[in-house]
């Protein structure tokens, strides 16, 4: 990379290019950002954002095309290149390792950006004995309080929420100093009024930080960023100030036509009680008691949404519901049936479909094939087993169809899941609950890191699923989401229900104060 630079004033990037095999993720882009700049990067899933993002952060070497800070053109071969440059990034794919605490996976950073790599992550864990962690913890502890983006630095990665661990990606790109800040999808698994907080944070830090946002919310885009640029099929399609262009205009040209989001316009009684739960006690990975007298009823025909700040007992209740989590004591009845202690395979059979949170790890096999994963939960049943052997025929015509019901939009069917957007990894997770035709679906954050089109494409199929009689439970921190669906929602709080809202109670005001913790 190239000397010193001194402090970012300026950067650029022209005609960036980058082709993986079979697509240009990234096709003659050109943008700049000034001292004080907050862009707004913003496209459809699979639109070129995050890779047009690693290219900057050395992630990826481009094709084509060049960088420039302070108008030097420089080359990044590592992000340790970047982080030297004052260049810092949250991704949406959080990249920690789970078995370490936050403070140990903050260190290992330190260590690699501090040019102490180390070689292999193996090989740096051996130095990370070599760390005083409690001056690490100590900056870590400082940032935290001084953003008010709270983090436990001495619990375990794989015991933190998604949302948890999102807040401690932020935490340690702060503490490596960045300067010049990139946020994908940075307020994703906060409450209105955190996401409040934290746009008039990032306001602040932009008197001496430049900053490109990254994010599908709108309001936040208007509400934040003085400049936008948007890409559509790897392309730029737009650039300039945000405040020429409406909500709805920025919608438009990211997919290129007018996006409406459904709204739950029910009016008929829901029918008998499909999901009930009763007294449910449950532990969390820390031993806690995560799940503390739980009360929940959800009837055929309805769609009851679960509000809450990410950790307050969501994961357990899902991985309680679907037999992946142990029930301390309680009752859990599917259409009158008991679930408690019955394995997932057992629950499946008896009719539950589930779209998990982490949808590359827990939702689908991300080295198999897209026509594998569609069948993953009836590959050993009729009609794509026969005598005990595989009916490839079947199972491609499946995936065929599937493919053009849910616009799952893929090079081949062939291809890996795991390759694909979120938003089409999300659309083959809910083809294959969907078509199971089960009675009740418990939906984790789907739309979770979305582009509006994909968001407006799910939840008509969820809108459409109630209506077909199907039980819902809506799990989700997106307030306009859960208003704009449910029937009916219960705030959850620590572990416990707050209160349950009729349809029309609700306002994102009265929500997020529940779920601070305000009963009434």
């Amino acid at each position: 990379m190239s000397p010193d630079l001194g402090p970012i004033t300026s950067l650029r990037i022209e005609h960036i290019t980058k082709r993986f095999p079979g697509i240009v993720a990234c096709s003659d882009i050109s943008l700049s950002v000034g001292k004080g700049d907050v862009l707004a990067l913003v496209g459809e899933n699979g639109a070129g954002k995050t890779t047009l993002m690693n290219i900057l952060m050395g992630l990826y070497t481009p094709d084509e095309g060049k960088i420039f800070i302070n108008n030097k053109e420089v080359v990044f071969r590592s992000p340790g290149d970047a982080f030297a440059c004052g260049i810092g990034m949250v991704h949406q794919q959080y990249m920690l390792v789970p078995n370490l605490t936050v403070t140990e996976n903050i260190a290992l950073g330190l260590m690699q950006i501090q040019g102490n790599k180390g070689g292999s992550l193996k090989s740096r864990l051996k130095h990370l004995s070599k760390i005083n962690l409690e001056i690490v913890r100590r900056h870590i502890m400082a940032i935290s309080e001084h953003y008010g983006l709270l983090v436990d630095p001495d619990a375990a990665v794989w015991q933190l929420s998604v949302g948890e661990q999102q807040r401690v990606e932020l935490v340690k790109t702060l503490c490596f100093g960045a300067k010049f800040l990139i946020l994908d999808e940075p307020t994703s698994a906060l409450t209105p009024q955190e996401t409040d907080e934290l746009i008039a944070l990032l306001k602040r830090m932009s008197q001496e930080l430049s900053i490109i946002f990254i994010s599908h919310k709108l309001a936040e885009v208007k509400a934040l960023c003085n400049k936008v640029a948007i890409l559509r099929g790897g392309k730029l399609v737009y650039r300039g100030n945000t405040e020429d262009h409406s909500s709805a205009d920025i919608a438009a040209l990211m997919t290129g036509h007018e996006v409406y989001l459904p709204v739950n316009q029910q009016t008929r009684a829901p029918g008998k009680p499909m999901l009930e739960v009763r007294s449910l006690f449950v532990r969390g990975d820390r031993g806690n008691m995560a799940l503390n007298n739980l009360h929940l009823t959800v009837h055929a025909g309805e769609i009851v949404g679960l509000a809450g700040v990410s950790g307050n007992g969501q994961r357990e209740l899902a991985e309680a519901l679907t037999g992946l989590r142990q029930v301390e004591s309680g009752i859990i009845q599917l259409d009158g049936k008991d679930l408690v202690g019955k394995s997932p395979k057992q629950i499946i059979q008896q009719g539950m479909g589930y779209v998990p949170e982490e949808r590359n790890i827990e939702g689908i096999v991300p080295s198999m094939s897209i026509r594998e994963n569609l069948v993953l939960k009836d590959i050993g049943r009729a009609p794509f087993t026969r005598f005990g052997l595989i009916r490839k025929r079947v199972i491609d015509k499946n995936a065929e169809t599937m493919r053009d019901k849910f616009d799952i939009r893929c090079s081949s069917l062939q291809t890996a899941a795991g390759s694909l957007s979120g938003g089409n990894i999300q659309k083959v997770i809910l083809a294959r609950e969907i078509s199971r035709s089960p009675k009740f679906l418990i939906a984790v954050y789907p739309i979770r890191g979305l582009d509006l089109g994909a968001a407006e494409f799910i939840h008509k199929q969820l809108l459409a699923l109630r209506d077909q009689g199907v039980g819902i439970l809506l799990i989700s921190e997106e307030l306009e989401e859960i208003i704009n669906l449910s029937d009916r929602i219960a705030v959850i709080f620590k572990g416990h229900i707050q209160r349950v809202l009729g349809q029309g109670e609700a306002t994102q005001r009265k929500l997020g104060m529940m779920m601070a913790g305000v009963k009434d």
